[in-house]
């Protein structure tokens, strides 16, 4: 199944269209007296949306492929990381546990005060590294929309995002940390068809076609194996729309979170806009993500430190065929 598909069925204008073909559709029907045909059912998606520093989106959805449409209607850059937590370990937990010590840790970095901030990291709780980093979306701009395909197993989800306000607080300590219920019931979606095939690796970085057609395309990206980088996380890939003049190098400063200026809202270089893509996962799983392209220029990048130097800013060109 195509992801192109899917936005028809978040977008009010087609619902109203397919309303409207449907009425007509039976009413030709009951005039000819041909029985009427079983509309399809519309495939699920998990909609989410965030306005401000939230996570509009449902309590509980199921398990196995799930697409989720992420609509940022805010003013800042969000993205959507879905981490698996260990049993009996809630967002209580992390509210008590897990925010404080990286609250702390990253105000002590805004101070330069680096070294604090290591043993201020190092009261995480054990039970943190048990934390199963599971997909969701790369990151997106102001006024974006991702759409990313990826496979949960049943479980207790905390979906979060970690941009940080020009403060250094992270989304997650203002209200970007919600409970998803992933329950045992399968979504029976399979994975969808891809268009371009990306693998992703600390040892090779991100391996792409030297082609990337225009239009829109699938995007399949699977992790050859996953590691933790110097920032604690592991290697994920957002996709980067390139205006004329935009500084890869600021741009590749600015993906560590952990700098005093990196992930920072308020200090995105200009001339880029984020587009999407998939988030941290183990090794030998793959994600799909959907995105529009027009001719010009973009890149690959990865949330990591030193992304050049290990292969994982990789900028191409989209041209007309």
């Amino acid at each position: 199944m195509k992801l192109k598909h899917l936005l028809k069925h978040v977008s009010p204008l087609a619902g109203m269209l397919a309303v409207l073909i449907a009425t007509g559709c039976k009413s030709d029907n009951k005039k000819s007296g041909e029985p009427l045909a079983e509309e399809p059912a519309a495939p699920p998606v998990v909609e989410v949306v965030t306005k401000s520093m939230e996570f509009f989106a449902p309590d509980t959805i199921p398990s196995g492929w799930n697409t989720f449409v992420y609509k940022n209607q805010s003013t800042e850059p969000h993205f959507i990381l879905l981490d698996n937590y260990p049993e009996g370990k809630t967002i209580a937990d992390t509210k008590k546990e897990v925010i404080p010590p990286f609250d702390a840790g990253m105000e002590l970095i805004m101070e330069g005060r680096n070294d604090e901030a290591m043993e201020a990291f190092g009261k995480l709780p054990e039970w943190f590294s048990q934390i199963v980093f599971s997909g969701g979306t790369g990151i997106i701009s102001a006024g974006e929309t991702a759409i990313s395909t990826v496979k949960l197993k049943p479980g207790y989800y905390v979906m979060e995002c970690y941009v940080k306000m020009p403060d250094g607080k992270f989304h997650a300590s203002m209200g970007m940390a919600k409970p998803l219920i992933v329950t045992e019931a399968d979504s029976g979606l399979e994975a969808p068809e891809a268009d371009v095939s990306i693998t992703l690796s600390s040892e090779e970085g991100i391996v792409f076609p030297a082609e990337i057609p225009p239009g829109e395309s699938i995007f399949s990206v699977t992790h050859a194996d996953q590691i933790v980088h110097e920032n604690f996380m592991g290697h994920d890939l957002s996709l980067v729309r390139l205006d004329e003049g935009a500084d890869l190098e600021a741009l590749e400063a600015w993906m560590n979170w952990a700098t005093p200026d990196g992930l920072m809202s308020s200090t995105l270089p200009d001339g880029v806009t984020f587009m999407g893509g998939i988030n941290d996962a183990p090794a030998g799983t793959t994600q799909y993500f959907e995105a529009v392209l027009t001719p010009g220029s973009y890149a690959f990048i990865s949330e990591v430190p030193n992304a050049s130097e290990k292969g994982m800013l990789k900028p191409f060109e989209v041209v007309i065929e």
